[in-house]
């Protein structure tokens, strides 16, 4: 039995994170997204090749496979697809480096439990589709099957909920699907998509089998993929372990765990589940609360607050600043004051801007969301839901209402101008 990973595509559902690192990059606590789906695959048993479809940032990719390919007994292979032309096209690539008769797929933005995995993997139907109950389907491709389980149509965002059983990007198939791949033609949206093949399958006669999930997680936008951090930390951290230095006058309640070289400085307060990378310096006088990543590398100095949030490796928040349901992404520097709200004054719902459209998190309590390599002000106050994009810089006494996009400068008056190419390391082509 062989894997295909569809890791490919811009993640633009996960700016700003997204602007520095690819959608398989993103942390997972002390593991990138993509390990976490090659250490389940490893656990189900049966797995001798894994191919992981990429293209952004693709040599990012591969140095982080040859990095951990060594812990893994399946052989891995990073397949570029080229232009991204959609998930039926990436899985086209990918079969062209699977040598047996069935495969399993799998979407990398999406999260699935060891247990059915197996089951998927055990199948004896030549054709497999796994399925998730959700109790508003609109934004997701719905599944329509009969009563014995086979599938009879995939109807892709429907405004009324016919079914409240959705594509969870989880298949088997025979490889023969790549004769049915090769006869997609392009979607409205200039994709050719994984879903027309399957539904070219039903039309063919073919048994396709839904399997309904136990466990599923969409992480294709950036307040999901906090809500799975905070899960994820619950199971990573069950009980205290403290590899690095803590002070006297430090309080530590429930689960922590503190990697090598860290030290928690006099006066701190830290709530579990808590995790700390290593080389990290907290306080003195910070409070870390429930729910709180801090990456490698990171300094949370003097009376500052961090509440269910994820900072990620090397950033610097040295003095008095809140940080609050928030994603701070790597190398940010947060200047004295700077202030991360994530609530808003009429405690309604938080909306987030996606693809120009502001979009309901489900969420009443969600921060900042920071791109790398962003540097604020004093005294700089963000907004529930807002973003920053990468390497922007924002002055003294700012407050952020709108988003800003990656590689800006914002001044005091709240005009925006753009960051000299030179200072500025991503393709703001992508994003802009």
């Amino acid at each position: 039995m062989e894997a295909v990973i569809l890791a490919a595509g811009f993640g633009r559902g996960l700016e700003p994170i997204t602007h520095t690192r690819p959608k398989p990059l993103i942390p997972v606590i002390d593991k990138t997204l993509l390990e976490y789906h090659l250490d389940n695959l490893s656990s189900v048993g049966v797995i001798k090749r894994v191919v992981v479809v990429a293209n952004y940032m693709i040599d990012m990719v591969r140095e982080r496979v040859k990095m951990v390919e060594d812990k893994y007994e399946f052989e891995l292979k990073v397949v570029d697809q080229g232009r991204p032309l959609g998930t039926g096209h990436s899985l086209l690539k990918g079969l062209e480096e699977v040598r047996g008769e069935s495969v399993v797929v799998l979407y990398v933005d999406s999260v699935y439990s060891v247990e059915d995995l197996k089951k998927v993997a055990a199948s004896s139907s030549s054709y497999l589709v796994a399925a998730y109950h959700v109790d508003d389907p609109r934004d997701y491709g719905v599944l329509i099957g009969d009563p014995s389980g086979e599938l009879k149509d995939i109807v892709e965002k429907p405004s009324q909920p016919i079914s409240k059983l959705i594509n969870a990007g989880l298949y088997k198939f025979s490889t023969n699907i790549s004769s049915y791949l090769e006869r997609i033609e392009l979607s409205p949206r200039g994709e050719y998509e994984l879903t027309d093949a399957i539904k070219l399958l039903i039309r063919s006669g073919a048994s396709i089998r839904i399997h309904e999930l136990k466990y599923w997680r969409d992480l294709g936008k950036s307040w999901l993929y906090l809500s799975f951090c905070k899960e994820a930390l619950s199971e990573r951290v069950r009980e205290s372990i403290v590899y690095g230095r803590v002070e006297s006058g430090v309080s530590i309640k429930g689960p922590v765990y503190i990697g090598k070289n860290s030290e928690v400085l006099s006066g701190s307060y830290i709530e579990g589940p808590v995790y700390i990378g290593d080389s990290v310096t907290i306080g003195p006088n910070a409070y870390i609360r429930p729910g709180s990543i801090i990456l490698d590398g990171s300094r949370i100095g003097f009376s500052v607050e961090v509440k269910e949030s994820v900072v990620m490796e090397e950033v610097r928040a040295h003095h008095l600043s809140y940080i609050g349901d928030s994603i701070v992404c790597e190398h940010s520097n947060l200047g004295a004051g700077t202030i991360l709200a994530n609530l808003r004054l009429d405690n309604k719902e938080i909306k987030v801007r996606v693809k120009g459209v502001k979009v309901p998190t489900g969420r009443r309590k969600l921060g900042g969301l920071l791109g790398g390599y962003t540097r604020t002000g004093v005294n700089v106050s963000v907004n529930p839901g807002i973003k920053v994009g990468a390497y922007s810089r924002i002055f003294p006494g700012v407050t952020l209402y709108e988003d800003v996009p990656p590689c800006s400068i914002v001044k005091p008056d709240g005009s925006i101008e753009s960051l000299p190419s030179s200072e500025c390391f991503i393709d703001k082509s992508v994003w802009l």
